[in-house]
Protein backbone atom coordinates (compact mmCIF):
# COMPACT_ATOMS: atom_id res chain seq x y z
CA UNK A 1 0.00 0.00 0.00
CA UNK A 2 1.36 3.25 -0.64
CA UNK A 3 2.13 6.52 1.40
CA UNK A 4 -1.26 7.94 -0.01
CA UNK A 5 -3.20 5.01 0.17
CA UNK A 6 -2.42 4.07 3.69
CA UNK A 7 -3.11 8.17 4.44
CA UNK A 8 -6.33 7.46 2.91
CA UNK A 9 -7.75 4.17 4.03
CA UNK A 10 -11.18 3.98 5.31
CA UNK A 11 -10.01 3.02 9.19
CA UNK A 12 -8.04 6.61 9.23
CA UNK A 13 -11.28 8.52 7.98
CA UNK A 14 -13.45 6.73 10.44
CA UNK A 15 -10.54 7.77 13.42
CA UNK A 16 -10.68 10.79 12.16
CA UNK A 17 -14.65 10.77 12.66
CA UNK A 18 -14.29 9.44 16.12
CA UNK A 19 -12.54 12.92 17.27
CA UNK A 20 -15.96 14.66 16.69
CA UNK A 21 -17.34 12.14 18.93
CA UNK A 22 -15.10 12.38 21.12
CA UNK A 23 -14.63 16.27 21.80
CA UNK A 24 -18.45 17.48 20.64
CA UNK A 25 -19.39 16.59 24.09
CA UNK A 26 -17.79 19.82 25.76
CA UNK A 27 -19.96 22.01 23.28
CA UNK A 28 -23.25 20.33 24.16
CA UNK A 29 -22.97 19.95 27.75
CA UNK A 30 -20.95 22.23 28.72
CA UNK A 31 -21.20 25.26 26.30
CA UNK A 32 -25.23 24.56 25.25
CA UNK A 33 -26.62 22.47 28.02
CA UNK A 34 -25.97 22.06 31.13
CA UNK A 35 -23.28 23.93 32.33
CA UNK A 36 -25.79 27.71 30.94
CA UNK A 37 -28.46 26.24 33.21
CA UNK A 38 -26.26 25.13 36.27
CA UNK A 39 -24.59 28.60 35.67
CA UNK A 40 -27.55 30.95 35.28
CA UNK A 41 -29.11 29.13 38.42
CA UNK A 42 -26.36 29.88 40.66
CA UNK A 43 -25.60 33.48 39.51
CA UNK A 44 -29.52 34.56 39.49
CA UNK A 45 -32.14 35.23 42.40
CA UNK A 46 -35.88 34.45 41.15
CA UNK A 47 -38.89 35.15 43.21
CA UNK A 48 -41.58 32.49 43.89
CA UNK A 49 -43.06 32.62 40.31
CA UNK A 50 -39.19 32.12 39.37
CA UNK A 51 -38.58 35.36 37.76
CA UNK A 52 -35.51 36.25 37.39
CA UNK A 53 -34.86 39.20 40.17
CA UNK A 54 -31.59 39.90 40.22
CA UNK A 55 -28.77 39.04 37.72
CA UNK A 56 -25.38 40.89 38.58
CA UNK A 57 -22.26 38.76 39.45
CA UNK A 58 -19.10 40.83 40.47
CA UNK A 59 -15.97 39.85 38.60
CA UNK A 60 -12.42 40.99 39.98
CA UNK A 61 -14.11 43.67 41.62
CA UNK A 62 -16.46 44.83 38.49
CA UNK A 63 -20.13 44.07 38.06
CA UNK A 64 -21.69 42.38 35.24
CA UNK A 65 -25.19 40.72 34.19
CA UNK A 66 -24.26 36.64 34.87
CA UNK A 67 -24.60 36.61 30.73
CA UNK A 68 -22.89 39.47 29.97
CA UNK A 69 -19.24 38.11 31.96
CA UNK A 70 -20.72 34.08 30.41
CA UNK A 71 -19.93 35.83 26.99
CA UNK A 72 -17.14 37.95 27.60
CA UNK A 73 -14.91 34.97 29.26
CA UNK A 74 -15.68 32.89 26.33
CA UNK A 75 -14.62 35.54 23.80
CA UNK A 76 -11.48 35.92 25.47
CA UNK A 77 -10.39 32.76 25.01
CA UNK A 78 -11.03 32.95 21.47
CA UNK A 79 -8.42 35.78 21.83
CA UNK A 80 -5.79 33.65 23.58
CA UNK A 81 -6.76 30.90 20.40
CA UNK A 82 -6.06 33.44 17.49
CA UNK A 83 -3.01 34.32 19.38
CA UNK A 84 -1.72 30.89 19.81
CA UNK A 85 -2.97 29.30 16.63
CA UNK A 86 -1.02 30.70 13.72
CA UNK A 87 2.07 30.02 15.55
CA UNK A 88 1.92 26.46 16.44
CA UNK A 89 0.38 25.86 13.19
CA UNK A 90 3.52 26.69 11.37
CA UNK A 91 5.63 25.30 14.01
CA UNK A 92 3.20 22.10 13.07
CA UNK A 93 4.02 21.98 9.47
CA UNK A 94 7.68 22.52 9.68
CA UNK A 95 8.17 19.76 12.38
CA UNK A 96 5.60 17.51 11.40
CA UNK A 97 3.91 17.34 15.44
CA UNK A 98 0.71 18.18 14.05
CA UNK A 99 -0.56 15.30 15.92
CA UNK A 100 1.21 16.03 18.86
CA UNK A 101 -0.19 19.93 19.40
CA UNK A 102 -3.69 18.19 18.90
CA UNK A 103 -3.14 15.89 22.08
CA UNK A 104 -1.78 18.89 23.90
CA UNK A 105 -4.74 21.00 23.24
CA UNK A 106 -7.14 17.86 23.67
CA UNK A 107 -5.69 17.30 27.01
CA UNK A 108 -6.01 20.81 28.51
CA UNK A 109 -9.24 20.77 27.48
CA UNK A 110 -10.22 17.59 29.16
CA UNK A 111 -8.48 18.23 32.06
CA UNK A 112 -10.10 21.73 32.88
CA UNK A 113 -13.70 20.32 32.21
CA UNK A 114 -12.76 17.98 35.21
CA UNK A 115 -12.13 21.18 37.42
CA UNK A 116 -15.20 22.71 36.54
CA UNK A 117 -16.66 20.24 39.14
CA UNK A 118 -15.27 22.89 41.62
CA UNK A 119 -17.39 25.96 40.23
CA UNK A 120 -18.60 27.96 43.17
CA UNK A 121 -20.29 31.56 42.27
CA UNK A 122 -18.33 32.88 45.00
CA UNK A 123 -15.10 32.74 43.75
CA UNK A 124 -16.09 33.75 40.06
CA UNK A 125 -12.58 34.33 38.92
CA UNK A 126 -10.90 30.57 39.81
CA UNK A 127 -14.33 29.29 38.13
CA UNK A 128 -14.47 30.89 34.92
CA UNK A 129 -10.94 30.12 34.53
CA UNK A 130 -11.95 26.61 34.30
CA UNK A 131 -14.28 27.30 31.86
CA UNK A 132 -11.54 29.45 30.17
CA UNK A 133 -9.25 26.45 29.89
CA UNK A 134 -11.36 24.37 28.73
CA UNK A 135 -12.65 26.47 25.54
CA UNK A 136 -9.02 27.16 24.71
CA UNK A 137 -8.57 22.89 25.19
CA UNK A 138 -11.49 22.59 22.62
CA UNK A 139 -11.05 25.12 20.11
CA UNK A 140 -7.14 24.98 20.07
CA UNK A 141 -7.77 20.95 19.11
CA UNK A 142 -10.34 21.61 16.37
CA UNK A 143 -7.55 23.04 14.14
CA UNK A 144 -4.86 20.80 14.13
CA UNK A 145 -8.24 18.26 13.69
CA UNK A 146 -9.53 19.91 10.73
CA UNK A 147 -6.08 20.32 8.92
CA UNK A 148 -6.10 16.63 8.83
CA UNK A 149 -9.34 16.41 6.03
CA UNK A 150 -7.29 17.20 3.45
CA UNK A 151 -3.93 14.48 4.04
CA UNK A 152 -6.86 11.97 4.81
CA UNK A 153 -9.37 11.89 2.00
CA UNK A 154 -9.83 13.50 -1.43
CA UNK A 155 -11.43 16.29 -2.74
CA UNK A 156 -14.47 14.65 -4.02
CA UNK A 157 -15.13 13.00 -0.78
CA UNK A 158 -14.55 16.18 1.45
CA UNK A 159 -18.10 17.00 2.06
CA UNK A 160 -19.62 13.51 2.68
CA UNK A 161 -16.85 12.97 5.38
CA UNK A 162 -16.61 16.49 6.87
CA UNK A 163 -20.76 15.93 7.59
CA UNK A 164 -20.23 12.31 9.02
CA UNK A 165 -17.64 13.44 11.41
CA UNK A 166 -20.30 16.16 12.52
CA UNK A 167 -22.94 13.59 12.55
CA UNK A 168 -20.91 11.73 15.04
CA UNK A 169 -20.16 14.61 17.41
CA UNK A 170 -24.09 15.39 17.52
CA UNK A 171 -24.86 11.61 18.01
CA UNK A 172 -22.35 10.98 20.98
CA UNK A 173 -22.84 14.04 22.55
CA UNK A 174 -26.83 13.64 22.97
CA UNK A 175 -25.88 9.99 24.27
CA UNK A 176 -23.71 11.77 26.75
CA UNK A 177 -26.49 14.08 27.53
CA UNK A 178 -28.66 11.59 28.15
CA UNK A 179 -26.51 10.01 30.92
CA UNK A 180 -25.44 13.15 32.31
CA UNK A 181 -28.91 13.70 32.63
CA UNK A 182 -30.35 10.16 34.10
CA UNK A 183 -27.84 11.11 36.64
CA UNK A 184 -28.98 14.30 37.67
CA UNK A 185 -32.70 13.61 37.61
CA UNK A 186 -32.68 10.21 39.08
CA UNK A 187 -29.96 11.13 41.87
CA UNK A 188 -30.44 14.67 42.51
CA UNK A 189 -29.26 18.69 41.24
CA UNK A 190 -26.48 18.13 43.63
CA UNK A 191 -24.70 16.11 41.18
CA UNK A 192 -24.81 18.31 38.14
CA UNK A 193 -21.00 19.07 38.74
CA UNK A 194 -20.12 15.44 37.92
CA UNK A 195 -21.59 16.07 34.80
CA UNK A 196 -18.41 17.82 33.65
CA UNK A 197 -16.39 15.24 34.77
CA UNK A 198 -18.03 12.93 32.32
CA UNK A 199 -17.31 15.32 29.51
CA UNK A 200 -13.64 15.52 30.32
CA UNK A 201 -12.91 11.65 30.48
CA UNK A 202 -14.99 10.87 27.71
CA UNK A 203 -13.20 13.56 25.34
CA UNK A 204 -9.85 12.10 26.43
CA UNK A 205 -11.52 8.37 26.20
CA UNK A 206 -12.80 8.45 22.86
CA UNK A 207 -10.05 10.83 21.13
CA UNK A 208 -7.59 8.11 21.38
CA UNK A 209 -8.71 5.82 18.00
CA UNK A 210 -7.99 9.24 16.71
CA UNK A 211 -4.37 9.75 18.17
CA UNK A 212 -3.64 5.95 17.46
CA UNK A 213 -5.02 6.03 13.25
CA UNK A 214 -4.26 9.67 12.40
CA UNK A 215 -0.51 10.06 10.58
CA UNK A 216 2.11 11.49 12.86
CA UNK A 217 4.36 13.66 10.32
CA UNK A 218 3.29 11.81 7.47
CA UNK A 219 5.52 14.28 5.00
CA UNK A 220 8.33 13.20 7.13
CA UNK A 221 9.18 16.58 8.30
CA UNK A 222 12.41 17.37 10.91
CA UNK A 223 12.63 19.46 13.94
CA UNK A 224 15.09 22.20 13.43
CA UNK A 225 16.74 24.02 15.65
CA UNK A 226 15.25 27.44 14.51
CA UNK A 227 12.01 26.15 14.80
CA UNK A 228 9.94 29.09 15.52
CA UNK A 229 11.62 31.41 13.21
CA UNK A 230 10.82 28.43 10.70
CA UNK A 231 7.33 28.59 11.94
CA UNK A 232 6.80 32.34 11.50
CA UNK A 233 8.16 31.62 7.70
CA UNK A 234 5.92 29.23 6.96
CA UNK A 235 3.22 31.14 7.93
CA UNK A 236 4.62 33.97 5.79
CA UNK A 237 5.06 31.46 2.91
CA UNK A 238 1.47 30.77 3.44
CA UNK A 239 0.16 33.84 3.69
CA UNK A 240 1.77 35.02 0.71
CA UNK A 241 -0.05 31.92 -1.30
CA UNK A 242 -3.41 33.45 -0.27
CA UNK A 243 -2.82 36.84 -1.46
CA UNK A 244 -2.56 35.11 -4.97
CA UNK A 245 -6.19 33.57 -4.14
CA UNK A 246 -9.36 35.41 -4.81
CA UNK A 247 -11.53 32.46 -4.26
CA UNK A 248 -9.89 31.80 -1.11
CA UNK A 249 -9.45 35.25 0.25
CA UNK A 250 -12.91 35.92 -0.42
CA UNK A 251 -14.25 32.95 1.05
CA UNK A 252 -12.46 33.37 4.33
CA UNK A 253 -14.03 37.03 4.30
CA UNK A 254 -16.91 35.61 4.13
CA UNK A 255 -16.33 32.99 6.34
CA UNK A 256 -15.26 35.21 9.58
CA UNK A 257 -18.47 37.26 9.25
CA UNK A 258 -20.41 33.89 8.95
CA UNK A 259 -19.21 32.92 12.12
CA UNK A 260 -19.49 36.01 13.62
CA UNK A 261 -23.52 35.51 13.71
CA UNK A 262 -23.38 31.50 13.24
CA UNK A 263 -21.14 30.61 16.28
CA UNK A 264 -22.84 33.46 18.32
CA UNK A 265 -26.47 32.02 18.13
CA UNK A 266 -25.42 28.50 19.04
CA UNK A 267 -23.22 29.56 22.26
CA UNK A 268 -25.65 32.01 23.71
CA UNK A 269 -29.18 30.46 22.43
CA UNK A 270 -29.85 28.21 25.65
CA UNK A 271 -29.15 31.41 27.74
CA UNK A 272 -32.13 33.58 24.98
CA UNK A 273 -34.08 31.02 26.01
CA UNK A 274 -33.72 31.00 29.81
CA UNK A 275 -33.99 34.71 30.17
CA UNK A 276 -36.14 36.28 27.26
CA UNK A 277 -38.37 33.44 27.52
CA UNK A 278 -38.20 31.96 30.53
CA UNK A 279 -37.82 28.61 29.89
CA UNK A 280 -37.87 25.76 32.26
CA UNK A 281 -35.13 23.62 32.55
CA UNK A 282 -37.06 20.56 31.52
CA UNK A 283 -38.22 22.38 28.58
CA UNK A 284 -34.49 23.78 27.73
CA UNK A 285 -33.18 20.64 27.72
CA UNK A 286 -36.01 19.15 25.57
CA UNK A 287 -35.28 21.54 22.90
CA UNK A 288 -31.32 21.21 23.02
CA UNK A 289 -32.01 17.23 22.61
CA UNK A 290 -33.94 18.02 19.62
CA UNK A 291 -31.66 20.55 18.34
CA UNK A 292 -28.75 17.69 18.09
CA UNK A 293 -31.08 15.47 16.30
CA UNK A 294 -31.96 17.33 13.91
CA UNK A 295 -28.70 18.36 12.92
CA UNK A 296 -27.77 14.97 12.20
CA UNK A 297 -30.42 14.87 8.69
CA UNK A 298 -29.62 18.34 8.36
CA UNK A 299 -26.17 17.72 8.15
CA UNK A 300 -26.59 15.30 5.06
CA UNK A 301 -29.30 17.31 3.42
CA UNK A 302 -27.39 19.92 3.10
CA UNK A 303 -24.30 18.08 1.85
CA UNK A 304 -26.97 16.79 -0.85
CA UNK A 305 -28.10 20.31 -1.76
CA UNK A 306 -24.24 21.21 -2.21
CA UNK A 307 -23.93 18.43 -4.97
CA UNK A 308 -26.28 19.49 -6.67
CA UNK A 309 -25.62 23.31 -6.64
CA UNK A 310 -21.98 23.80 -5.62
CA UNK A 311 -20.79 24.72 -2.07
CA UNK A 312 -21.28 28.50 -2.30
CA UNK A 313 -24.52 28.85 -3.69
CA UNK A 314 -25.63 26.43 -1.15
CA UNK A 315 -23.39 28.52 1.77
CA UNK A 316 -25.60 31.52 1.00
CA UNK A 317 -28.82 30.20 0.91
CA UNK A 318 -27.60 28.76 4.23
CA UNK A 319 -26.86 32.39 5.34
CA UNK A 320 -30.28 33.83 4.31
CA UNK A 321 -32.12 30.63 6.44
CA UNK A 322 -30.03 31.78 9.46
CA UNK A 323 -30.87 35.76 9.14
CA UNK A 324 -34.54 34.97 9.08
CA UNK A 325 -34.12 32.87 11.87
CA UNK A 326 -32.90 35.40 13.58
CA UNK A 327 -35.56 37.89 12.79
CA UNK A 328 -38.33 35.23 13.66
CA UNK A 329 -36.73 35.13 16.58
CA UNK A 330 -36.62 39.01 17.60
CA UNK A 331 -39.93 39.12 16.72
CA UNK A 332 -42.16 36.58 17.21
CA UNK A 333 -40.31 34.30 19.91
CA UNK A 334 -42.03 35.20 23.26
CA UNK A 335 -43.22 31.51 24.50
CA UNK A 336 -42.12 28.02 24.46
CA UNK A 337 -43.78 27.06 21.42
CA UNK A 338 -41.75 30.03 19.20
CA UNK A 339 -38.68 28.47 20.98
CA UNK A 340 -38.80 25.19 19.46
CA UNK A 341 -39.80 26.34 16.25
CA UNK A 342 -36.65 28.53 16.60
CA UNK A 343 -34.54 26.00 18.03
CA UNK A 344 -35.71 23.53 14.96
CA UNK A 345 -34.53 25.31 12.02
CA UNK A 346 -31.35 26.38 14.02
CA UNK A 347 -31.14 22.27 14.69
CA UNK A 348 -31.14 21.57 10.92
CA UNK A 349 -28.78 24.03 9.43
CA UNK A 350 -26.37 24.17 12.13
CA UNK A 351 -24.42 20.66 11.25
CA UNK A 352 -24.65 21.30 7.39
CA UNK A 353 -23.47 24.96 7.72
CA UNK A 354 -20.78 24.16 9.43
CA UNK A 355 -19.69 20.82 8.18
CA UNK A 356 -20.05 22.94 4.29
CA UNK A 357 -18.08 26.01 6.07
CA UNK A 358 -15.07 23.14 6.61
CA UNK A 359 -15.13 21.27 3.43
CA UNK A 360 -15.79 23.84 1.26
CA UNK A 361 -12.78 25.10 2.72
CA UNK A 362 -10.51 22.14 2.63
CA UNK A 363 -11.73 21.53 -1.16
CA UNK A 364 -9.88 25.03 -2.48
CA UNK A 365 -6.58 24.31 -1.22
CA UNK A 366 -4.10 24.00 -3.08
CA UNK A 367 -1.21 21.10 -2.93
CA UNK A 368 -0.19 21.83 0.34
CA UNK A 369 2.21 19.45 2.82
CA UNK A 370 1.03 23.07 5.10
CA UNK A 371 -2.45 21.79 6.08
CA UNK A 372 -2.11 23.21 9.31
CA UNK A 373 -0.84 26.59 8.26
CA UNK A 374 -3.66 26.93 5.88
CA UNK A 375 -6.67 25.75 8.38
CA UNK A 376 -4.38 28.24 10.66
CA UNK A 377 -6.13 31.34 8.74
CA UNK A 378 -9.91 29.78 8.85
CA UNK A 379 -9.35 28.96 12.90
CA UNK A 380 -8.09 32.63 13.54
CA UNK A 381 -10.62 34.24 11.32
CA UNK A 382 -13.43 31.85 12.67
CA UNK A 383 -12.52 32.92 16.73
CA UNK A 384 -12.08 36.44 15.19
CA UNK A 385 -15.54 36.21 14.19
CA UNK A 386 -16.27 35.05 17.27
CA UNK A 387 -14.71 37.41 19.49
CA UNK A 388 -16.56 39.86 17.83
CA UNK A 389 -20.06 38.27 18.05
CA UNK A 390 -19.52 37.52 21.39
CA UNK A 391 -18.31 40.92 22.59
CA UNK A 392 -21.08 42.83 19.92
CA UNK A 393 -23.77 40.45 21.90
CA UNK A 394 -22.62 41.18 25.32
CA UNK A 395 -22.16 44.81 24.20
CA UNK A 396 -25.65 45.43 22.63
CA UNK A 397 -27.16 43.27 26.00
CA UNK A 398 -25.59 45.59 28.37
CA UNK A 399 -26.29 48.77 26.79
CA UNK A 400 -30.20 47.91 25.90
CA UNK A 401 -30.67 45.15 28.92
CA UNK A 402 -32.44 43.13 26.54
CA UNK A 403 -31.04 39.89 24.54
CA UNK A 404 -33.48 40.44 21.64
CA UNK A 405 -31.29 43.63 20.13
CA UNK A 406 -28.27 41.80 20.55
CA UNK A 407 -30.07 38.80 18.18
CA UNK A 408 -31.20 41.38 15.74
CA UNK A 409 -27.72 42.85 15.03
CA UNK A 410 -26.69 39.21 14.30
CA UNK A 411 -28.58 39.87 11.04
CA UNK A 412 -26.17 42.44 9.79
CA UNK A 413 -23.34 39.66 9.73
CA UNK A 414 -25.44 37.42 7.53
CA UNK A 415 -26.07 40.43 4.79
CA UNK A 416 -22.30 41.09 4.83
CA UNK A 417 -21.35 37.14 4.23
CA UNK A 418 -23.50 36.81 1.81
CA UNK A 419 -22.18 39.67 -0.07
CA UNK A 420 -18.80 38.64 0.40
CA UNK A 421 -19.85 34.51 -0.81
CA UNK A 422 -21.69 36.20 -4.02
CA UNK A 423 -18.50 37.65 -5.47
CA UNK A 424 -16.43 34.60 -5.27
CA UNK A 425 -14.90 33.84 -8.92
CA UNK A 426 -17.33 31.03 -10.14
CA UNK A 427 -14.26 28.85 -10.58
CA UNK A 428 -14.97 27.62 -7.17
CA UNK A 429 -15.19 23.43 -5.76
CA UNK A 430 -18.62 22.46 -6.47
Amino acid sequence: MSQKSALQSQKVKNAWAMYDWANSVYSLVITTAIFPIFYNSLTSERNAEGDIINDIVVFFGKTFINTQLYSYVLAASFVVVIFASPFLSGIADVSGKKLQLMKIFCYLGSAACVTMYFFDPEHLEWSMFSLFMANIGFWGSLGFYNAFLPEIAPPEEHDRLSAKGYVMGYAGSVLLLLVCLGLILKVGGHLTPWAFVLVGVWWVSWAQPAFRKLPSNPFQKKVTRNLFSHGFRELRKVAGELRGRKDLVRYLWAFFVLSMALQTIMLMASSFGIKEVNLADDQLIIAIIAVQLLSIPGAFFVSWVSSKLGNIPTLIGCAVIWAGVCVYAYRLVHDVNGFFIAAGIIGFMMGGTQSLNRSSYSKMLPETEDHASYFSFYEVLEKGGLIIGMFSWGYIEGFTGSMRSSILALVIFFAISIGFLSFIPKKQPS
